[in-house]
């Protein structure tokens, strides 16, 4: 794992609020400003490889909701937020962001939201690697050209390593219960 901080993408096209939230989170994160739609496309297609991204949905010649499509279709899978003025109605359902907060938005809302989205993420990988090495142990067990498997040293590994991401992914799972805004809205 790299020691770099993760990096958080700011999209709104009101400069002052880029460098408030750039305020609020670089002592933690490298936060990157975009003012405008088309701004934020370039930085992505130049390479940056946002953790986050924080997208306003009201922003002139093009919406946050289709910044917000361009971007998965360029392959960002990174989490988006959503921080707007817009209160969301249900043209939200079939969009592909994964949290979504009302302006006017605090300091400790937006820090707590960037964690959890980012939380939430490390979750999402630790759970998928947890089925990954499940169903190879099951495939292992239930194989008749494996013989011994039990005592096995490969699969004994397997069963060491599925039971450590099994304890990480709960351990994860129990912080974002503990810092709130797991799955509930705003």
């Amino acid at each position: 794992m790299s020691d770099a901080p993760q990096t958080v993408l700011t999209v709104d096209d009101e400069r002052s609020l880029t460098e408030l939230y750039a305020a609020w989170l670089s002592d933690a994160y490298e936060v990157r400003q975009a003012n405008s739609a088309a701004d934020a496309l370039r930085t992505v297609a130049s390479g940056l490889d946002p953790d986050v991204v924080l997208l306003d949905r009201q922003m002139p010649q093009m919406t946050g909701d289709d910044v917000l499509t361009e971007l998965r279709a360029e392959g960002v899978d990174c989490p988006v937020v959503m921080v707007t003025a817009v209160d969301p109605g249900f043209d939200i359902v079939s969009m592909p962001f994964d949290d979504y907060l009302v302006k006017p938005v605090t300091n400790e809302e937006v820090q707590r939201t960037v964690a959890a989205s980012l939380t939430r993420e490390t979750y999402d990988e630790q759970v998928r690697r947890y089925f990954t090495l499940a169903r190879k142990k099951a495939v292992l067990e239930t194989s008749s050209a494996v013989t011994d498997v039990r005592s096995n040293p490969t699969s004994q590994e397997l069963r060491r390593e599925l039971e450590h991401v099994s304890h990480t992914a709960d351990r994860t799972r129990d912080e974002l219960l503990r810092r709130g805004r797991p799955l509930e809205c705003n």
